[in-house]
């Protein structure tokens, strides 16, 4: 058995947030108010980046804003594994939130200033490090809130996903109005203010999170700091000068190309470093392989999921009748379909999965559901495309309903994916095991910003229907291979 040293121990059962331990609140609104700020900005990002500078733009052309937006969200995530080794060996998970939000907060002021390129990449970048650090951390926290046993795991992690769906939906409606209305940058500096309220709700609730993540679980000796730390400034040196190399080299696409080529090869040494380590017993390496596959599932998944920011933007903007019932409203306002489903379905997965209790689907089988949930979100684009209107444009409730079907695949997958990783975590990497959950979307985004660059309105059933059957191939694949993860996660659920 796995033992947490960050986990709450002294929770009363049925007391607290919704039945909840008291922590979950804190949580909750802060990473509602983070989420805010990120899909509030993600929701105007791809508009901003191809529209036209005389609008407000920065004029980019749509393959190579398309192919940004997914390395962005890329790179938001493959900076969760030093963010997680950061709160395991030095600053303990509840600093690394406090660190994080405080980046995220400037650089979404970054984003707020008018200076075009010159404020997009250094509030790309700050948003980019303190994501890093929040997101892993918080999620991990959430499940230093109970024990091992405590059955009531899956359904917390899916309050506070709905949480952070919270957010997600009121920052589109709010930026997406700012964005058409006084201009982008308007829009930006919402997301900012949002990060401020998270963050002041986070300091001033902090101490109903208990321990739970308050030390590191495996700190640096003393002795050893000033070294490690020398090292980790040489390698961020060194990242910063290949990822300005590459711009200044090749321009976007260098740095695209170098965000996908990361991602790819950094889950490759992490789980090496992890397999190899004599640290993890033989039953947390099993588990540790039993995790691979549901890890491939998941950047499988957010490959197509995470263009609802990406492709999507471009489908929805040129191709999708932004007009119902007489009224015209910003293109941004699709972004809140997918938050808005999850605040409605979240309650009632939570609710199914708690009824149902041990004879609930495996999670092996729930990450077959996600897969399949969100391949028939793409094949439903092409399904969409038969039912034009006389101007050639798709029905914008047809399009709605594509969020849909992400979002319920979401909802077996993602929350249930969070998880099942601080289950099947070795504890010696209980931070850094969340930091690699993370580098799965990180992994499906960056093949994504390289598959993106195919798509055209000309090909888009090609494209769509193309990638939504390859991922029912895969989601069959992974069906079959279920006995086979469930022997190896040792009677985890």
């Amino acid at each position: 058995m796995i033992v947490n040293t960050s986990t709450v121990t002294d929770q009363p059962k049925g007391k607290g947030f919704f039945g909840h331990p008291p922590g979950l609140s804190t949580l909750f609104f802060t990473e509602m108010w983070e989420r805010f700020s990120y899909y509030g900005m993600r929701a105007i990002l791809a508009l901003y980046l191809y529209t036209v500078v005389t609008e407000g733009g920065l004029g980019m052309d749509k393959p190579t804003a398309v192919a940004l937006v997914l390395a962005y969200g890329s790179s938001v995530y493959l900076t969760g594994v030093v963010g997680g080794w950061l709160a395991d060996r030095m600053l303990g998970s509840q600093r690394a939130i406090f660190y994080g939000g405080v980046l995220i907060m400037l650089g979404h002021i970054c984003m707020a200033l008018p200076g075009g390129y010159a404020s997009l990449a250094p509030g790309l970048g700050l948003i980019v490090l303190g994501t890093g650090l929040l997101k892993p951390n918080v999620s991990n926290v959430v499940g230093g809130l109970y024990s091992d046993e405590d059955s009531r795991r899956d359904a917390g992690f899916s309050i506070f996903y709905m949480g952070i769906n919270i957010g997600g939906f009121a920052a589109p409606l709010i930026t997406g109005a700012l964005a058409e209305g006084p201009g982008f940058h308007w829009g930006f500096g919402a997301a900012a203010v949002g990060m401020a309220l998270g963050l002041a709700q986070y300091v001033l609730s902090n101490a109903r999170l208990g321990n739970a993540g308050k030390q590191p679980v495996n700190p640096l000796p003393e002795h050893r700091r000033g070294t490690v730390l020398v090292r980790v400034a040489v390698i961020a040196v060194a990242l910063l000068v290949v990822f300005v190399g590459a711009t200044v080299l090749w321009g976007v696409e260098g740095l695209i190309n170098t965000i996908t080529t990361i991602s790819i090869i950094l889950p490759i040494i992490y789980f090496t470093v992890m397999f190899r380590s004599g640290q993890i017993t033989r039953m947390e390496r099993d588990r540790l392989t039993a995790y691979v596959p549901l890890f491939l599932a998941t950047a499988v998944f957010f490959l197509l999921f995470e263009q609802q920011a990406a492709t999507l933007v471009v489908v929805t903007d040129f191709q999708t009748d932004t007009t119902l019932f007489g009224y015209s409203f910003p293109v941004g306002w699709f972004q809140s379909i997918n938050p808005l489903a999850i605040i409605v379905l979240a309650p009632l997965f939570a609710l199914l999965w708690t009824k149902w209790g041990e004879r609930q689907p495996s999670t092996p089988m729930k990450f077959v559901g996600g897969l399949i949930f969100v391949a028939l979100g793409f094949l439903w684009v092409v399904f969409s495309g038969l039912f034009r209107d006389g101007e050639g444009l798709m029905n914008p409730l047809m399009i709605a309903f594509v969020f849909v079907l992400f979002t319920i695949g979401e909802l077996m997958l993602s929350p249930v994916g969070l998880s099942v990783t601080t289950k099947l975590a070795p504890r010696a990497f209980s931070s850094q095991t969340m930091g690699l959950y993370f580098l799965a979307p990180a992994l499906g985004q960056g093949v994504a910003s390289q598959i993106a660059q195919l798509y055209s309105q000309e090909n888009q059933n090609l494209y769509f229907g193309g990638v939504g059957l390859v991922t029912l191939v895969l989601a069959g694949v992974l069906a079959l291979g279920t006995p086979w993860i469930k022997k190896y996660m040792h009677g985890v659920a």
